[in-house]
């Protein structure tokens, strides 16, 4: 073998190590795309860049595997839902009150099942490894009840925290949004 064919053998090997190493990390990305979703997205945005966004979207893996996140008990799930029917009726006249019992009644509910309940945006990021479809939800019903409590949200921006929070709740509680804990409710029309 003369060292011509030595010196290609090995720009061969280093391109085909070049090449596996980049579908393993492709295929990483995707996979943490699938199990985030838009989370995934904003995450890359907020830390600036692919290889920071995975590697917190990872350390969240890990937290998250770290808690003793629990299902809840049937008592407590029906507890939680007759809470939750309450607060709906609140609506009705403290728009605003309502707002503040839903948020209060998800941070119980999360600390029921086993997460950690002290700043949002921690709670925010333990949220979005097991569900991340309605973490967008969470931090839109947050920035709302924020502006709620700085006078700034109308009562339609109100009920669309009313709305972000229960999609969260159901989540948490297990019940899938089909399955309505209360059938008669509407906002547009307690709104009014």
């Amino acid at each position: 073998m003369t060292s011509s064919m030595l010196a290609l053998l090995i720009i061969l090997v280093i391109v085909a190590i070049g090449v596996v190493w980049f579908a393993i990390q492709r295929r990483h990305s995707e996979e943490l795309r699938s199990q985030f979703g838009p989370e995934y997205d904003r995450t890359i945005r907020e830390t600036g860049g692919r290889r920071s966004g995975e590697s917190e979207l990872e350390a969240r893996q890990k937290r998250v595997e770290q808690l003793n996140i629990r299902p809840l008990s049937h008592a407590d799930r029906e507890q939680f839902a007759e809470d939750w029917r309450t607060t709906q009726a609140h609506f009705v006249d403290d728009p605003p009150g309502a707002v503040r019992e839903a948020d209060l009644h998800v941070g119980r509910l999360m600390e029921r099942r086993g997460y950690p309940v002290g700043d949002f945006e921690q709670r925010a990021a333990d949220i979005s490894v097991n569900h991340p479809t309605v973490v967008t939800n969470y931090r839109a019903a947050h920035r709302i009840a924020l502006s709620s409590d700085n006078g700034k949200a109308t009562t339609e921006n109100l009920r669309q925290a009313m709305v972000h929070y229960r999609a969260l709740f159901l989540e948490l509680l297990d019940i899938p949004e089909s399955e309505d804990m209360n059938p008669r409710e509407d906002y547009h029309a307690r709104a009014s």
